[in-house]
């Protein structure tokens, strides 16, 4: 039976090469990372969107991107459900329904 050291000491540089790879990719160092800029927190601090809330009694400023698309928002909806609930049943067996409605109504006022 082969020995376990060549895969033991296979695993042990493997590993070596990895921890030390995900150290210098900002995963273990102390001090500023590349990946991140000035300014940039590591983790999330436990808030929506990482926005600390206001204090008690002030009401949150709004963006000046946040009216225009909540405009634009509401106003898609409103169009798209008033276009689409009155748009024309086109489908093929309602057309075919309406031929078949008239031919009989063509054979039933010819045989009389």
């Amino acid at each position: 039976m082969p020995s376990a050291k060549p895969f033991t000491s296979a695993a042990g540089a493997l590993r070596y090469r990895l921890s030390s790879s995900l150290r210098t990719r900002g995963g273990g160092e102390s001090g500023p990372s590349r990946w991140t800029s000035p300014g940039h927190q590591e983790r999330p601090n436990g808030y929506l969107f990482n926005r600390t809330p206001p204090p008690p009694g002030q009401s949150r400023k709004w963006e000046d991107w946040e009216l225009p698309c909540y405009v634009t928002s509401f106003l898609t909806v409103v169009i798209l459900g008033v276009g689409l609930s009155a748009k024309p049943d086109l489908t093929i067996e309602t057309w075919a329904h309406q031929k078949a409605l008239e031919r009989l109504a063509a054979e039933s006022s010819g045989s009389e």
